[in-house]
């Protein structure tokens, strides 16, 4: 196998991040499940914006946030998204290629606006999202650079993707030259509403063998088995996945193997303040710690260690080196 030129190449959708605090009754004055990712068009976009206070804007979406958390661990990161050639777009690729990570996918020249994202935080942290595609749905196998892809050692796929037929089709042709080299595929199933969508799918992906590494939270896993035991879902997860990773929040999170489970604690914190981008940058340590070989467990706190700093302030993206915070936690970097 060659020498990989990046650790992580994450495939997602392109979408601004725009993140503003709120309450529950600017939830319900605009029709809002707490907690849910809502799909909507340009004219809701819109009535939202117009309606929202004071906003942190940066580029995000699932994968984008999960591959940033890669790069400030010191690793070699690169990303694929579809952007429009706007002025959000050039904002998005110039915010993610300062944060260290490699981006080269063409942006569209016409077609609908870059992708943005309404993160609505209420008090108790919790993030309801409003997510407009626009050209992060325009993704196509076109898109996928062969080189790249088989230069990769993990390329980490994200659920949302399953909305759009093209980019669906770009996920399988990256999978497909990743296996071809050697490479690990990761997914992660993104949301339970995801899920509800696509069980069948993302159940034959994991079958079939298309992804070797699995990442849920506690309300996917629940969705993807249609129960609400935990332990059994849990048991067929270690049937069906290669490798599964269930997030737990303020109880951790659970490495599935085939050869048995691995619980792994949750980091201490101080003040919940915004639990956008925990998954996201969860599986950031995970993957982190997966190719400097630190074993499941270590790649379990390194992965609670990324999702603890992310959810003490406004944003998905780290405010503090995740490598320095690993050093001083006697995690390998």
């Amino acid at each position: 196998m060659a020498d990989a030129k990046y650790d992580v190449l994450g495939i997602g959708n392109a979408i601004f991040d725009v993140l503003v605090r709120t309450d529950e009754a600017f939830l319900s004055r605009h029709g809002m499940a707490r907690g849910s990712m809502a799909l909507i068009d340009e004219a809701r976009a819109g009535a939202i914006y117009q309606d929202m206070g004071p906003a942190t804007e940066m580029s995000g979406g699932s994968a984008a946030n999960t591959i940033v958390g890669v790069a400030n661990f010191g690793a070699r990161a690169a990303y694929v998204g579809k952007i429009k050639d706007d002025q959000i777009g050039r904002l998005y690729a110039h915010d993610i290629r300062a944060a260290g990570v490699a981006f080269e996918t063409m942006p569209a020249t016409d077609g609908p606006a870059t992708g943005c994202s309404y993160i609505l935080v209420t008090p108790d942290g919790e993030r309801t999202m409003n997510t407009y595609l626009g050209a992060a749905q325009d993704l196509t196998p076109a898109d996928i650079d062969e080189a790249q892809i088989a230069a990769s050692r993990i390329v980490y796929l994200e659920g949302y993707l399953w909305d759009p037929a093209s980019a669906k089709q770009a996920f399988v042709k990256a999978a497909t030259i990743a296996h071809g080299a050697g490479r690990q595929v990761a997914l992660t199933l993104s949301d339970s509403f995801c899920v509800d969508r696509y069980r069948d799918e993302f159940l034959e992906l994991m079958r079939k063998g298309t992804v070797d590494l699995v990442f849920a939270n506690e309300a996917e896993l629940r969705s993807l088995y249609q129960t609400a035991d935990f332990d059994s879902a849990l048991k067929q997860f270690r049937v069906d996945a290669k490798l599964g990773v269930v997030t737990r929040s303020e109880k951790g999170c659970v490495v599935a193997a085939k050869d048995g489970v691995t619980a792994v604690p949750a980091f201490p914190i101080e003040q919940l303040v915004d639990t956008t981008g925990a998954g996201d940058l969860f599986a950031a340590g995970f993957m982190f710690g997966l190719v400097r070989d630190a074993g499941y467990e270590n790649a379990g706190r390194l992965g609670a260690l990324a999702a603890a700093e992310v959810i003490q302030h406004i944003g998905a993206r780290p405010q503090t080196s995740l490598k320095e915070l690993a050093q001083q936690n006697g995690l390998p970097v």
